[in-house]
């Protein structure tokens, strides 16, 4: 695997990404049932990836905020169920 000359890190391919894609889905969702804030969650890897997938395919991936925007709402609907 090549590394990336900006970063250092190991360039990683589309399929690659569009493998992980429920891996960075369901870390996500980890994230925002922990309460993790908005600001902290931009800065994870999976919030980079998913952003990655969606300016690469857009039609294909949604925004990442649309998508977190539909997971807490999710996540808050089942805690206040639960209580």
């Amino acid at each position: 695997m090549q590394a990336s000359r900006t970063t250092g890190q190991p360039s990683i391919t589309i399929a690659q990404l569009e493998a992980s894609y429920s891996a960075y889905c369901k870390a996500l969702r980890m994230l925002i049932r922990d309460g993790i804030s908005l600001a902290k969650i931009k800065r994870t890897v999976c919030w980079d990836r998913l952003e990655l997938l969606h300016n690469t395919l857009p039609r294909q991936y949604r925004d990442p905020l649309v998508h977190y925007t539909m997971v807490k709402r999710d996540v808050e609907t089942h805690q206040a169920a639960a209580d």
